[in-house]
């Protein structure tokens, strides 16, 4: 097995720039909220002629709004896509694959999870992806403005309400289908894997396993430090080059010191080749911190354009740039060169919009104010980005600000777990694969060791951020083979172990009838 390549035994539970226009022309200005990818207008156009890769059907089930109460509230559909080419059917126990919906549109996720779809004939498997509630299509109220209004209809936007619909939905089509003996297996990323991991472990009837890809479930409170995530990322580029960290690290300070010049704002715009002049440099320097991040997270060994088109081992690609600039070149037109690797690759955008700010008023903002609070900080020494504290005083005066709702801070902990994670999960826990790449900064967040023999941890050095649920590809390095392969045996011993199960209770009923 390669060297970049550990298997380790264990359990837990664990956006392109997010650029949708802000909602109601509200913001939040928050500099450290935590960031997933998720689908938004850059990426629905790249959906479409990837949809022709998978075939499926796209169905519609009606959803309680609120599954713990009996008020009489209004339904809404909840979409799903479903494929059954590879079904083994009822009779044989052919395996149910779902996919744990993300925080956005499902079938970017779904063309996106390439894996799962590859190992459905394998196994003889339904494949399924439920859209999270509140995005998408997926929307209460009968539309998102409805959904979106205020507090109240927002309030129905829970984990605990999402792992809900996910266990009645699969619970009704079993039924549906006569499969209620067949065995279902989770699957997720980012959020949508710390979504898979929980259910498990809540609705461990439900489900017989979970394969957790960069979820991090312990990115909370404080059982990390707050400042793994951007100190990860910063290390990223600075294992690639020690002096385009320094020259990022660096360039805060030059953009402020422009800023203030008479003119600045609109010598920072055409240096950044903006649409429109700069309210201030917050707003630029937002945007290059959204681009280092995601390129963190992204930072696959061949091309992809998840979430916008890169080049393979694009973090590479981006020192070279900031490096490889003339010798004139001032800091921030070395700057601009890097990060037009990540907003400008193809070199078809003439200019930048900043109105398509990540910190829009959307779903994830929501859940990020109430029961989502991962606390985020930059460190001096470590890290590349501008030193910033958790200010948890803060952080919850512009959630009061923008949404009228105080955050629930530790409540993911209380309902969820994640304090004594080993324990914990040693003792109650059971097939559960945390995958996770060290280049990934959500890897900080996550289950990075052995727990038990049914709890384990896939980690790759070189890894970003669920790549192993990516489609396969042929520059595929012999790691990630590794890795998948590994899961797959994994899961493949689940579903024996439970048929084995079920054969076993069936001849000793036959027996005794």
């Amino acid at each position: 097995m390669a060297n970049q390549f550990w298997l380790l035994l264990i359990i837990s539970f664990v956006s392109v720039v997010a650029l949708s226009s802000p909602a109601n022309g509200l913001s939040v200005p928050f500099k450290r909220l935590p960031r997933f990818p998720r689908y938004n207008f850059q990426n629905r156009n790249r959906i479409k002629p990837l949809l022709h890769e998978y075939r499926y059907e796209t169905k519609f089930f009606s959803q309680q709004l609120d599954h713990f109460s009996f008020a009489d509230l209004p339904k809404f559909s909840q979409r799903y896509l479903i494929n059954s080419d590879h079904w083994l059917g009822a009779s044989a126990l052919g395996p149910i694959f779902l996919y744990c919906g993300n925080e956005g549109d499902i079938e970017w996720f779904a063309t996106n999870s390439g894996f799962i779809w590859e190992i459905a004939p394998k196994f003889g498997a339904l494949l399924v992806f439920p859209e999270h509630r509140y995005y998408g299509e997926s929307m209460p109220y009968g539309s998102r403005d409805e959904a979106y209004k205020n507090a109240t209809t927002l309030s129905y936007l829970t984990t605990e309400q999402a792992l809900a619909d996910f266990a009645v939905f699969v619970t009704d089509l079993k039924r549906n289908l006569s499969a209620e003996a067949s065995p279902v297996v989770l699957f997720g990323g980012s959020y949508g894997g710390m979504l898979a991991a929980w259910m498990r472990l809540k609705y461990p009837h439900i489900a017989i396993g979970a394969l957790a890809s960069s979820a991090p479930i312990l990115q909370f409170e404080d059982i990390v430090p707050p400042e793994s995530f951007y100190d990860i990322a910063s290390n990223d580029f600075k294992r690639e080059s020690s002096s385009c960290f320094n020259t990022i690290k660096d360039s805060w300070d030059a953009i402020i010191a422009e800023g203030q010049k008479e003119n600045g704002l609109q010598k920072l715009a055409k240096t950044f080749h903006f649409c429109r002049v700069l309210n201030s440099t917050d707003n630029l320097s937002d945007w290059l911190d959204s681009a280092y991040s995601y390129l963190a997270m992204v930072d696959y060994p061949y091309s992809a354009d998840f979430m916008m088109p890169l080049p393979g081992h694009a973090i590479k690609e981006v020192c070279r740039r900031i490096d490889g600039a003339s010798g004139d070149a001032s800091i921030l037109d070395r700057i601009y060169a890097g990060v037009s690797v990540y907003y400008n690759y193809t070199g078809k955008v003439g200019c930048f919009e900043l109105d398509d700010d990540p910190h829009g008023l959307d779903g994830w903002n929501w859940q990020a104010c109430t029961e989502m609070v991962m606390p985020m900080s930059s460190s001096q020494g470590n890290s590349m980005f501008p030193t910033d504290d958790f200010n948890y005083s803060s952080y919850k005066e512009e959630c009061w600000k923008t949404f009228r709702v105080n955050p629930r801070p530790r409540w993911v902990t209380t309902e969820l777990g994640g304090h004594d994670i080993e324990t914990t999960l040693k003792s109650f826990g059971s097939n559960i694969i945390f995958s996770n790449g060290l280049l990934d900064p959500w890897s900080g967040g996550s289950v990075l060791k052995n727990l038990s023999d049914t709890i384990v941890a896939l980690v790759t050095k070189e890894g970003a951020h669920h790549l192993d649920l990516r489609p396969s590809t042929p520059q595929d390095p012999e790691w990630l083979l590794e890795q998948r392969e590994a899961e797959i045996q994994l899961i493949q011993g689940w579903i024996q172990t439970y048929r084995l199960e079920k054969e076993a209770k069936f001849s000793v009923l036959k027996s005794s009838s």
